[in-house]
């Protein structure tokens, strides 16, 4: 996930929606199979793998302050590309830059005035007036990270019984931290989100460039910063006081995000030392997104937080349930114009078929470990 401010408003940007959307469309390439604008070899990709956002910065997709603003300054160091199959490049090396399909969107959101919480927080992330126009990005590592977990699900499974692990779900398939095949899925884990990175910031790269054709502004000029990117798929190591004791421990959020408080203050960019780490967490495309903070208090949850609503159907039966076309309409009517790459796939993607993610964040608030910051509501969503 990652957020990105403009200072421009709904006033200027609500009556063009339809031509920002559908230019971002163009320029964003989505669904299951995309392939991006940027052109790279095999060996060029594996230096993605390695380096991440902080590729993008030397080969112009992204502003040097951008890597302050990313979780991990977006460069796991552990990423080898020995780890990776062939077939893993193969997926990915030309998908730099693309939004993918299922639930990844890049969304225009509205920032309403009775929906900022926290004002001084709000402000040091910037965001600093209500009307004010923000962007959201959700997407990963796409093709090439699927195929590193497809790939060390069935190497698992085949070692597994040399360490007596015994599962119930083969999806589940796993090894020792510290045994060979742990450490080398270590490794290719960290080059998937090494891709995601920099797949994200390709894409911010996309979209300034777009706002840019559209408003005739300068990127700098409208304030296009990046808040913060963080991931929801991934493993990491982290300290934490258990019994007394620290320790340090393999943390796996999977459908969860970091939520690091002020006390981890040396992990965080320098403006939100004090605040806690920005935590975004994504609705429904009919009904918002929230940008929360981390805090101190979320070490009960080792440092964890929802990354967003949750389903409460299958895209199989929201399927059944919605028809996409008569969404699209329902949407626009509210206010929100909505550009997917298939009928099927908005009607996966509808309201109804997630949890009221207001009641999500009111939730995380009371356990303590996210505060509530803004609101976002959607006013234009790209749907992959």
């Amino acid at each position: 996930m990652r957020l990105i401010t403009t200072n421009l408003t709904v006033k200027e940007v609500k009556p063009r929606i339809k031509e920002l959307v559908d230019a971002l469309y163009k320029a964003v390439p989505a669904g299951v199979g995309c392939r991006g604008f940027v052109r790279l070899t095999k060996d060029q990709f594996k230096e993605v793998m390695k380096d991440g956002a902080q590729w993008c910065v030397r080969n112009g997709y992204a502003w040097p302050e951008d890597i302050q603003h990313i979780e991990d300054q977006g460069k796991i160091a552990q990423a080898d590309a020995s780890a990776v199959s062939d077939k893993a490049i193969q997926r990915g090396f030309d998908q730099l830059g693309t939004l993918g399909s299922g639930n990844h969107y890049l969304e225009i959101q509205e920032v309403k005035e009775e929906h900022i919480f926290d004002k001084e927080a709000a402000k040091k992330m910037g965001i600093t007036q209500a009307g004010q126009i923000v962007i959201m990005v959700h997407c990963g590592s796409r093709g090439m990270g699927h195929q590193v977990g497809t790939d060390y699900l069935k190497i698992f499974l085949e070692v597994m019984p040399k360490y007596n692990i015994e599962i119930l779900d083969k999806e589940l398939a796993c090894a020792p931290f510290e045994s060979p095949e742990g450490q080398q899925y270590w490794k290719a884990m960290a080059c998937a989100a090494n891709m995601a990175f920099a797949n994200r910031q390709v894409i911010t790269h996309q979209i300034r460039k777009t706002f840019e054709h559209i408003f005739k502004k300068s990127a700098r000029e409208m304030e296009m910063n990046l808040v913060y990117d963080v991931a929801h798929n991934i493993a990491k190591l982290e300290k934490y006081v258990v019994d007394g004791k620290e320790h340090e421990y393999l943390v796996h959020r999977k459908g969860s995000t970091r939520a690091f408080g002020p006390k981890r203050a040396q992990d965080l960019p320098e403006e939100y030392r004090e605040i806690g780490q920005p935590v975004i967490l994504g609705g429904s495309m009919e009904t918002g997104s929230w940008l929360l903070l981390g805090t101190d208090g979320a070490d009960e949850t080792f440092a964890s937080t929802a990354h967003g609503a949750g389903r409460t159907m299958s895209r199989a039966r929201a399927k059944n349930l919605v028809r996409g076309d008569q969404l699209q309409k329902d949407m626009e009517k509210k206010g929100i114009y909505v550009h997917g790459v298939t009928m099927a796939g908005l009607a996966e993607e509808a309201g109804q078929a997630y949890k009221d993610v207001n009641e999500v964040v009111e939730s995380l608030a009371l356990a303590g470990i996210t505060k509530k910051v803004v609101a976002l509501k959607p006013i234009g969503n790209v749907k992959g």
